[in-house]
């Protein structure tokens, strides 16, 4: 008997359910410093899983993700009208892109 494992299979995500994990890229100066390494930054929806964002961003901009690194930014207690109130937690992910792939934030998808 053999003992390898066998090859996890990637689900095929349709086009929204690729639209709702990615929600926009950030474009900040922190961004714009690390996409000259080949690194870019995105708000994803809060549950998004690693493997589901990398699947994303390869569908959506036909590139290939060598790692994906998320955080989770919590949301700040401010005041509205007077009244306390508490922002919405962020959660954000750092993609790495293979040598010689960029993706173009300027222009929008097709």
């Amino acid at each position: 008997m053999s003992d390898a494992k066998p090859a996890k299979r990637q689900k095929q995500l349709s086009r929204e359910a690729m639209y709702t994990i990615i929600r926009n890229p950030i474009v900040t100066e922190k961004a714009t410093i690390v996409s000259e390494r080949g690194q870019f930054v995105f708000r994803v929806a809060i549950d998004a899983k690693k493997p589901e964002i990398k699947a994303a961003v390869e569908g959506l901009f036909g590139v290939k993700v060598l790692a994906v690194n998320t955080l989770i930014t919590k949301g700040k207690t401010k005041r509205f009208r007077g009244r306390p109130g508490v922002r919405s937690d962020v959660k954000k992910a750092y993609v790495t892109l293979a040598e010689g792939q960029s993706i173009d934030l300027s222009t929008g998808l097709a």
